[in-house]
């Protein structure tokens, strides 16, 4: 809801400054969501005449312009625009201004030699319009040396508030103002217009054939003239984003805004007989305002007339007996609608429009009679003509409701004691009638206030107005001791588990839970009882016996439209039996084709086992497994390449496995590969020891530089890397930090049977500086435990 400062001003006596009305507004409900004051924006920009404009002498398209801006001296301004000439008025911006649509700022400067000391503005510099082939040429009498923006009409603050759906009331300026008074930010101005007599006998019948409408008035006013509306009006709709249309447009809107009372005019020329409100059936065609062709459902609000269906009642009217330039008698509608049925037809047509929004919301009941009168009189002002008697069909609906007021219960439910003088002055400036009976404030709601229903309602009107800010904070009750975690262990560690596989460049995925029988298969033995008794389909027939069931056919899926290097992940369940215990929890990824991260030092290049397996361990820290202490085995299951895949464990208990997939997997599934893929069993993972004042801090720098030195051993050929590395690690763990593999070699350098293996150790001093001698120590340990542990011979 948007409106200008000034409009509210029509309604409310105030010299309350703009900041305390936003600071008001938000602190009773009516949250300011943001003030634009064009007044403010524009304060530099003047009114200017131009003088004389000449030809540039460097320049065929330039004028070289002096311009008076009424500060008693000519001003040199070059300017390129195709209408500068002399004796134009315009809008002119002296040096330091800042340009709207830029944010630039105005400087001196020299155009093709020649100094210019300003600008003359088009209408999209100042973000008027889109207009920008030429400067604002503004009329004859236009004052020089005035402020463009009061002169326009632009300085006037436009606030815009958000609104909740219970407040219809405050969808017009009034009862913004009468929030306002309420919290003795002014006088609320009355409203009381003089009913205009009826000049002549109503011309039709309005008969109304449907409970949605209680209320239909139709009042003719003849000979009238429907020109532009006067300036003061369309500035008014120009500020809050309408455009000006006709004066007889423009009124119904300007009531809309300004009470939420919306209103239609109807062409009387163009109407065919009397009017009846009936619903709508399904197929009636209706051409609206907006100039689209719509087909009704059937029981929406339809206005008809002899010829047919003339307007969607609170919604839009029709372009068949719409007003224009040309109308001189017209049809001036006031209704009633059943908001829900106004809901249901914009959403089953989707408009939008103004009357649907006040209308859906439900609009003053009471008010119908009395807006005939206000927009009688303002078209007899605007427009001329002469009204006649007006038609009123159906009655006002019953609004009335009677509720009470115990003053204690405001202290009670909103933690404030206010005086219950004060509650009574706040609920009659809010239009509640009060009266004091055995103690309790007995209420009648105004008929605008739709929304307060119970003695709850009268609480929260009193304590917004009071003000929400002085109701004070109160933490909750809580029970003694911690409250137990919302998310448990396991819960927590398959966060940072899918966390950690997302930050390596995997996208998740969630598969179906079942698969084909010949898939599952493929990864192991499926037994009796995990077989579907009612599939989805034939596809779906078995519950997965791993992950790896489900995701490798997506690789293909992939793969079949045209996305081949794909890298992807699911943490979910994998089946062993159908006992409530027969099935693991397991993070599983796949990396196909060249799904690894490209950097600087190279292209792509194809994925390989290591690559799963780096995934993998990534997933067992996040999921708080001893990284540090996993042994490599090369029992992975018959599903990956026996020769390219590994099993992560610690002792017997197995935590992952990874590599290559099989050839014959890839070739069942219509894979082309290579494709990699790891299996990290969550469920198998230790939790985490932790005893009192053991915990190690995150980061420990040493002030010493480290030192590196380079081992080669001669093994035997079956013996693993993996067993050098750990018993160079465990040879002085306060000084060995790392242990790295650079080299494996096997040739004709080295017997046959054997490899060489070449460790690069990594000795991190903690206390001092390492000398010749202790270095010398600590390599004669990593060499001894090396051959201890594995028959290695160290190589010269």
């Amino acid at each position: 809801m948007k409106f200008t400062l000034s409009w509210l001003k029509t309604h409310l006596d105030t010299d309350a400054p703009l900041e305390r009305i936003t600071d008001t507004l938000t602190a009773l409900g009516l949250e300011v969501e943001g003030v634009e004051d064009r007044g403010r924006e524009l304060a530099a920009f003047r009114i200017a005449h131009v003088v004389s404009a000449e030809k540039h002498p460097n320049a065929d398209k330039l004028r070289l312009c002096m311009v008076d801006a009424g500060t008693g001296a000519l001003v040199q301004v070059v300017c390129g625009a195709p209408n500068a000439r002399a004796g134009m008025k315009t809008v002119f911006a002296p040096p330091g201004t800042v340009i709207p649509v830029s944010g630039d700022t105005l400087k001196i400067g020299a155009i093709r030699g020649v100094e210019s000391r300003g600008m003359m503005c088009s209408e999209r510099e100042l973000k008027l319009s889109d207009e920008h082939n030429g400067i604002i040429d503004l009329p004859a009498d236009a004052p020089v040396g005035a402020s463009f923006a009061e002169w326009r009409g632009l300085s006037d603050p436009v606030i815009e508030i958000a609104l909740t759906p219970d407040r219809a009331d405050c969808a017009g300026v009034r009862g913004i103002a009468r929030d306002l008074a309420a919290a003795g930010l002014g006088t609320l101005k009355p409203l009381a217009p003089a009913p205009v007599p009826g000049r002549f006998p109503a011309p039709l019948r309005v008969s109304l054939d449907t409970p949605d409408c209680p209320q239909f008035a139709a009042r003719v006013i003849r000979g009238v003239s429907n020109g532009p509306s006067p300036k003061w009006l369309q500035d008014q709709l120009v500020a809050v984003g309408l455009r000006p249309i006709s004066a007889l447009v423009d009124i119904t809107n300007f009531f809309s805004l300004d009470q939420a009372r919306p209103l239609h005019v109807f062409d009387a020329a163009k109407l065919r007989g009397n009017l009846s409100l009936r619903p709508t059936a399904a197929g009636d065609r209706f051409l609206a305002l907006n100039g689209k062709d719509y087909t009704l459902p059937a029981g929406l609000i339809g206005i008809y007339d002899d010829s047919g269906l003339v307007s969607l009642a609170g919604v839009m009217g029709g372009e068949s007996t719409g007003v224009t330039e040309t109308t001189t008698d017209v049809v001036l509608e006031v209704a009633l609608f059943d908001p829900v049925k106004i809901a249901e037809a914009g959403r089953a047509l989707q408009v939008t429009s103004d009357a649907r929004y006040r209308f859906e919301r439900g609009v003053d009941p009471a008010g119908v009679a009395a807006a005939v009168e206000q927009a009688t009189a303002m078209i007899l002002d605007l427009c001329g003509g002469e009204a006649g008697e007006t038609v009123m069909a159906g009655a006002e609906p019953a609004w009335q409701r009677r509720l009470s007021l115990r003053p204690a219960r405001v202290a009670h439910l909103g933690g404030v004691d206010v005086p219950e003088t004060e509650q009574v002055r706040i609920l009659t400036a809010l239009g509640f009638g009060v009266s004091r009976q055995d103690g309790v404030l007995a209420c009648t709601a105004p008929s605008w206030r739709r929304d307060v229903e119970g003695e709850a309602d009268l609480v929260e009107e009193v304590l917004r107005v009071h003000g929400f800010d002085h109701i004070p904070a109160t933490p909750l009750p809580r029970d003694v001791g911690a409250p137990k975690p919302a998310v448990d262990a396991r819960q927590r560690r398959t966060g940072l588990v899918r966390r950690q596989m997302a930050a390596r460049g995997l996208l998740e995925t969630v598969t179906w839970s079942f698969v084909a029988p010949e898939v599952a298969g493929l990864f192991g033995s499926v037994r009796p009882e995990l077989t579907l008794l009612n599939p989805i389909s034939a596809d779906m027939a078995v519950m997965r016996p791993g992950l790896l069931a489900t995701l490798l056919p997506a690789v293909a899926r992939n793969a079949a439209k045209g996305f081949p290097d794909v890298g992807l992940f699911e943490v979910g369940a994998a089946f062993r039996d159908g006992s409530e215990t027969g099935q693991d929890l397991v993070a599983a990824g796949v990396r196909a084709g060249a799904a690894v991260p490209r950097t600087w030092t190279g292209g792509s290049r194809a994925v390989d086992a290591f690559d799963a397996k780096a995934d993998a361990i990534a997933a067992l820290e996040a999921a708080g497994a001893p990284a540090a202490n996993l042994q490599v085995t090369r029992d992975a299951a018959a599903w990956y390449h026996p020769g390219r895949s590994g099993v992560l464990r610690l002792g017997p208990t197995v935590l992952a496995q990874f590599g290559e997939v099989h050839p014959a997997i890839l070739e069942a599934l219509d894979i082309t590969g290579p494709v990699v893929a790891f299996e990290v069993m969550l469920d198998a993972v230790p939790a985490a020891k932790k005893k009192p004042g053991t915990a190690k801090p995150l980061l420990v720098l040493s002030p010493f530089q480290p030192i590196q030195r380079d081992f080669a051993f001669a093994v035997a050929a079956d013996v693993e890397s993996d067993r050098l590395v750990k018993a160079a690690k465990g040879a002085d763990k306060q000084l060995v930090s790392d242990v790295a593999v650079f080299d494996v070699y096997q040739g004709e350098r080295i017997e046959a049977g054997r490899k060489s293996i070449a460790l690069s150790v990594t000795l991190q001093p903690q206390d001092k500086t390492l000398t010749d001698t202790d270095i010398e120590a600590v390599a004669g340990k990593i060499v001894a435990a090396v051959m201890k542990a594995t028959g290695a011979t160290l190589r010269t």
